[in-house]
């Protein structure tokens, strides 16, 4: 019961946060509720509203659309911290939850490789190796799996359609789209 009790907590105030925040009205970090307004290292800090302003803007989350951000150049972040060696970008999605009552759930890797190295997710978070995952919206929740991002610096677990976005039928792994329209192969 404490554990449920945590859980809602932790939603309940990445709600109040997010709920907080909008694309034109981002709340200084010294009211943000997160930040500790009497710590020296605050003010040295670059303000949300100045920050974020210039990333293509969203509606839900920390109103920003972070992909599109990478894919137009606005950010360059490091995919890794310490390797110089270079990423593989995988263009595959695959399909989950093939057998559940919502919509299938797409998980575009290209959206993740694009500016994380594999290892930030395998094998410690995910096993590498088809079927061998169990997927859990309540570990999700929790911050565990796809919610150690999601929810906390990527779109909100509120958004399900953006994930949960494939009618139930068709293929368990497809290749995503490559810029020129046709198949894109599965690794680079």
């Amino acid at each position: 019961m404490d554990s449920l009790r945590r859980s809602i907590g932790r939603v309940l105030a990445l709600a109040t946060i997010t709920m907080a925040c909008s694309a034109a009205n981002w709340l200084p970090l010294e009211s943000d509720g997160v930040h500790d307004p009497t710590a020296p290292g605050v003010k040295h800090l670059q303000q949300p509203a100045e920050a974020l302003k210039v990333l293509p803007p969203d509606t839900t989350g920390n109103h920003v659309r972070w992909v599109e951000a990478l894919e137009k150049g606005a950010i360059n972040p490091r995919d890794r911290l310490f390797s110089k060696a270079p990423t593989q970008i995988r263009e595959d999605d695959i399909l989950l939850n093939l057998n559940g009552g919502m919509p299938i759930v797409r998980f575009p890797h290209r959206a993740h490789t694009l500016w994380l190295d594999c290892g930030n997710c395998h094998d410690h978070l995910f096993k590498a190796k088809a079927g061998a995952n169990k997927f859990s919206m309540f570990a999700i929740l929790q911050g565990e799996q796809c919610g150690v991002c999601h929810g906390a610096v990527s779109f909100p677990l509120t958004e399900c359609s953006r994930c949960h976005s494939v009618a139930r039928s068709g293929p368990s792994r497809v290749p995503a789209a490559s810029p020129g329209g046709g198949a894109a192969p599965a690794t680079r």
